[in-house]
């Protein structure tokens, strides 16, 4: 998902206003929570970029689902957003927030893909091998299991990716043998 820049902006400034009422871990638990609900839901994503729905109706949709849930510097950085006419940017302001707050933490995410679940070693060596790559940061490792992938696994941390799955080694084999350099002599 490519993230519009004006999100950054806004989720720099939630960052810097839960740093300054020392509400970080707050703060992003509500925007992980904000952002993972609007990952899921495409009426909700459909509903906060719609012209036709006035901004009170919108404001009211988040209070019904959001109210209870988020802290007085969450609600009211939302309301500001719904105020301005930039609800839309929601989504993407959340994953922005996340991005930034991973930054600030020094926090890592390593996606790993396998065919089969990975087991507490196995685990354990791909936090270790990401750490001595990354050193300072936190591994926080995100897990997927994938069985059309055969075997082996693929990790990706950010735009790096190791592929070392059974699927990957059997399409480079097709490629060489695509790759046909017999010439019949006529």
């Amino acid at each position: 998902m490519r993230i519009q820049p004006v999100a950054y902006r806004y989720a720099q400034s939630l960052l810097d206003l839960a740093l300054e009422r020392g509400q970080l871990k707050e703060v992003q638990a509500e925007m992980a929570m904000l952002a993972d609900t609007c990952a899921k839901s495409e009426e909700l994503r459909v509903l906060l970029k719609s012209p036709v729905v006035r901004a009170d109706a919108k404001r009211k949709v988040l209070e019904k689902l959001f109210g209870a849930q988020l802290g007085k510097v969450t609600s009211t950085f939302i309301d500001v957003l719904v105020r301005k006419g930039r609800e839309a940017l929601l989504p993407d302001i959340g994953a922005a927030f996340l991005e930034l707050y991973r930054k600030h933490e020094h926090i890592v995410v390593c996606k790993v893909t396998t065919a089969v679940a990975l087991t507490d070693t196995e685990r354990q060596q791909v936090i270790a091998i990401t750490g001595k790559r990354f050193p300072g940061m936190t591994v926080q490792l995100q897990e997927r299991v994938d069985p059309a992938i055969l075997g082996g696994g693929i990790i990706q941390v950010g735009d790096l990716m190791w592929d070392a799955s059974v699927k990957n080694k059997l399409n480079v084999i097709r490629r060489a043998f695509a790759v046909n350099p017999y010439v019949p002599q006529l």
